[in-house]
């Protein structure tokens, strides 16, 4: 069976404050941020059924890259990611769903590092221990090392998400009734908090800390990004 990666990419970015979808933001190295996602997800899995989730200007993102398959979040002006996941779960196959958001610039090594999860069928959040920002998504672990607490308000974190998830198949039906049940303006990570607070879900954290991953929000993340390209 073909293994699902879906990109998040509807939002308007207005942080970035560029005219165009974020996830179309130059690189360095002459690549835009979903060029380097799409050839890192097609080199790691050949046989992806790989899914975008367009709102914001999606003529753009169709054009640049035909061969993926779109869900549109017709909402996108007015929804977050908890909406947008929903979408492309539910327009999914059967099986687990690997997804990411639109704007994440990473080490190739991160994919490598979560191929085993998705083997197994379990449920992870791919995190960095080495730092923990105020903006940043962030999370605590419970007794068992699964994922407890998962938001941008946890106290006392041991880290931060760095956008990069996996549902696995027995935990999919859960995760898309946990989102739907999520406000517009709720972060997916509210989705999977839901889901191991009332469903009992066990989201592993996967540490990444040895690789690098950037989420471009803003101009300094950019630089960041860049100086790994």
């Amino acid at each position: 069976m073909s293994t699902q990666v879906a990109i998040l990419a509807a939002g308007m970015g207005t942080r970035l404050g560029r005219p165009f979808p974020k996830p179309l933001t130059p690189l360095r190295d002459g690549r835009t941020i979903m060029d380097q996602q799409v050839a890192k997800i097609r080199a790691a899995f050949p046989d992806v059924q790989l899914y975008t989730v367009v709102g914001f200007k999606l003529e753009m993102i169709m054009e640049a890259h035909p061969r993926n398959l779109f869900v549109y979040n017709e909402e996108y002006d007015r929804t977050n990611t908890s909406k947008s996941l929903l979408r492309v779960l539910r327009a999914s196959g059967d099986g687990g769903v690997l997804w990411m958001n639109g704007d994440v610039v990473f080490d190739p090594e991160v994919l490598e590092r979560v191929k085993p999860y998705l083997e197994q069928e379990q449920s992870i959040v791919a995190v960095n221990t080495s730092a923990v920002a105020e903006e940043e998504v962030k999370y605590t672990v419970d007794a068992d090392g699964n994922i407890d607490q998962l938001s941008k308000q946890v106290v006392d974190a041991l880290g931060e998400a760095v956008g990069i998830n996996y549902v696995a198949a027995q935990d999919k039906a859960a995760l898309v009734a946990r989102l739907e049940e999520c406000g517009d303006q709720d972060y997916f990570e509210r989705g999977i908090e839901l889901a191991i607070e009332q469903d009992g879900v066990k989201f592993v954290p996967v540490d990444i800390s040895d690789l690098w991953a950037v989420e471009v929000d803003f101009a300094e993340d950019l630089e960041r990004a860049n100086e790994h390209v």
